[in-house]
């Protein structure tokens, strides 16, 4: 066996072949996958220690860094390893003793297993042509064969200790190589580029094997094929996912062909319902999806297994929520939900990746999963409990808005916060920048006038089929024209402050009806006004009546949609320069019509501070994230207005 290098030496290798490993999706998948190497550290008092790096739970091989490996003393994990049982809890509890660093991660749950695997290195992965070739009804010695020499294949059992038990008293004599059912592949050895050679060179002799053909870039990608079904149906069947999960949800439409293809497949029930490729992918998209739309079958379906299995626990069962996050049907293709934009994407990365293992592995003979007690066993483990629980929930996670004017100033400063506070934004705005404007899938960005049709339907479409539906709109788009008295006012400029300042609204409003009826925590729907509303100053007649159109528009809006749950609520600031219609020409001009310096006119208020977009956008969340029981409000952010008052 080679020496063990220094610490920073050791982690420098690991890092560089976990990455290599991490980068490709067919073999490690959203933080999957663990990887080691032993090195020779030093404790407090100086003292020579033996240490298994050990990746850190939660850290993604793909772009793994030093700090995403946990040092653990060697000795201390095979003595653990000596103990004929372990339970989770405990286990856990001692990988954290073991550790030389508190602050390092805590370290997979496969720790043990590699402190006993020989070598230096070892490298594991979940890929798919691997999960292809052992998730069928064939026996061991048939897969180790088509794998070649120096693979030895072990049967499933639970990660943790007893699969770490279960390779402790396994003879690994002339083997470099353990393939693991329904589970993944190790390869260990002293030579970490040697190491991951022989990893590939499995998994390549598994995908000729299994003739697998895995989810690429572009088969999994944003246009494959037409977008699929109404727009109604797709916020509908959100409605009912969200109203099964007792809570907001995402839902994105796929635009996969291969997965649209499998969802229309005749026999779909039954070729989905047969478990998940590897074991922790339960965890993310539940034993198998809603086929069709009956979320209401599912749910009960999915409490009626819970009951069935919870005597398998020795402690309290806490039933997870029983909403799909999956669904595959035939006139919508694929569909994925989850709490964020995150859970959304690796629900639809895992079904992909599913959906190409459950045909190579038909192709061989038959697709065979974990049985349902087994499935049970990781979907409720212990150690995933205990994950759930410490998890925080953002304010307005799976909730959808759509904001407009969201290039800049109020509108932009809106989405800013909604985003921050765990909302999935739709922009829209003139400027090209607002397709920039955040950066994140939690954020798309619609070029074009809000008062064109065909922009509402873009930004529409864009937030029912990538988000799943419209939660909450903001509308913060408008125009200030140059100040001219009525005398000298002229059509062109009254018609165009009215097209922007009202009917823009009007036609967003009723095209995102349906879709706000149909919000789970309910519709919420703010339009930012102005002090013009109830004091207009002189020479601005255009944007004041404009202004006071869309303010009775939300007025009535607000009594005529409480039926269907819908809050309307109007913020009405006043100065607030760090916005687009506030050039420095206007704010002249604007100061002198009232006998003010610049500065003055800033600071025109009561209170004398300078009303900012960020403050205007912390008004604007209070009513999309508080205030159930209010609609119909005026909430002035002006910094007092005698006038006003």
């Amino acid at each position: 066996m080679t020496p063990s290098l220094p610490v920073s030496a050791a982690l420098d290798e690991i890092v560089r072949v976990s990455r290599a490993l991490g980068g490709d999706p067919s073999f490690v998948l959203h933080g999957g996958g663990n990887t080691s190497i032993t090195a020779r550290g030093e404790d407090v008092t100086g003292e020579p220690v033996d240490l298994v790096l050990v990746k850190g739970s939660g850290w993604d091989l793909a772009t793994i860094e030093p700090a995403g490996f946990a040092p653990l003393r060697r000795e201390r994990l095979e003595a653990l390893l000596r103990l004929p049982h372990l339970d989770d809890p405990t286990m856990v509890n001692e990988l954290r003793q073991a550790s030389l660093d508190a602050s390092a991660p805590t370290a997979s749950i496969e720790a043990l297993l590699h402190a006993h695997l020989p070598g230096r290195v070892a490298l594991h992965s979940h890929a798919d042509a691997i999960v292809a070739v052992t998730d069928r009804d064939v026996p061991d010695d048939e897969v180790a064969s088509a794998l070649g020499p120096r693979v030895a294949v072990l049967p499933y059992v639970m990660p943790g200790f007893p699969l770490a038990r279960l390779v402790a008293d396994t003879d690994l004599s002339g083997v470099d190589a353990l393939v693991l059912r329904n589970h993944g592949l190790f390869t260990f050895g002293d030579d970490p580029d040697a190491v991951l050679a022989r990893h590939r060179e499995i998994v390549a002799r598994a995908a000729e094997v299994s003739g697998i053909v895995a989810p690429d870039r572009s088969d999994a990608g944003e246009n494959d094929i037409p977008p699929r079904g109404t727009l109604e149906t797709i916020s509908g069947l959100r409605a009912d996912i969200a109203r099964a999960a007792g809570r907001p949800m995402l839902l994105r439409q796929s635009r996969s062909g291969r997965a649209a293809a499998f969802a229309g497949r005749p026999d779909l029930d039954t070729a989905t319902t047969r478990g998940t490729a590897t074991p922790e992918h339960v965890i993310y998209t539940k034993r198998h999806p809603l086929v069709g739309r009956d979320v209401a079958t599912y749910a009960s379906t999915y409490r009626a297994y819970v009951e069935r299995n919870r005597h398998r626990l020795t402690a309290p069962v806490t039933p997870l929520d029983p909403a799909p996050r999956v669904v595959l049907d035939p006139e919508l293709g694929m569909l994925t939900a989850g709490d964020t934009v995150r859970d959304v994407a690796v629900a639809a990365d895992i079904a992909e990746h599913t959906i190409a293992v459950i045909d190579a592995a038909d192709a061989l003979g038959g697709y065979r999963s974990l049985d349902e007690a087994q499935s049970f066993d990781i979907e409720y483990w212990s150690l995933e409990q205990a994950k759930l629980a410490n998890r925080r929930r953002a304010p307005l996670a799976g909730e959808v808005a759509i904001v407009t004017g969201a290039a800049s100033g109020i509108g932009r400063a809106a989405a800013e916060r909604l985003l921050a506070d765990g909302a999935a934004v739709v922009g829209v705005d003139l400027d090209p920048g607002v397709q920039q404007a955040f950066t994140g899938d939690a954020w798309r960005g619609v070029v074009g006038d809000v008062a064109d049709p065909a922009v509402i339907e873009r930004t529409l479409d864009e937030a029912v089929r990538t988000y799943g539906g419209v939660d909450m709109l903001v509308v913060a788009a408008g125009i200030f024209p140059r100040s001219q008295p009525i005398a000298d006012l002229d059509d062109a400029t009254w018609e165009r402050a009215l097209r922007v300042n009202a009917t823009a609204p009007l036609r967003l409003m009723r095209a995102a009806h349906p879709h706000l009826a149909r919000s789970p925590r309910g519709g919420r729907v703010v339009l930012v006004s102005t002090k013009n509303v109830a004091a207009p100053g002189p020479g601005v007649a255009s944007y004041s009546a404009s202004k006071t159109a869309a303010a009775q528009l939300a007025r009535v809006a607000a009594i005529e949609w409480a039926a269907d749950g819908i809050r309307v609520n109007q913020v009405e600031p006043d100065a607030v320069f760090d916005t687009a219609i506030w050039t420095p020409e206007l704010l002249a001009e604007r100061a002198a019509s009232y006998g003010l310096s610049v500065a003055e006119y800033r600071t025109r208020n009561l209170l004398r501070v300078e009303v900012t977009s960020a403050i205007v956008a912390e008004a604007i969340a209070v009513f999309c994230e508080q205030l159930p029981a209010t609609t119909g409000a005026h909430l002035s952010v002006d910094g007092g207005n005698d006038r006003v008052i």
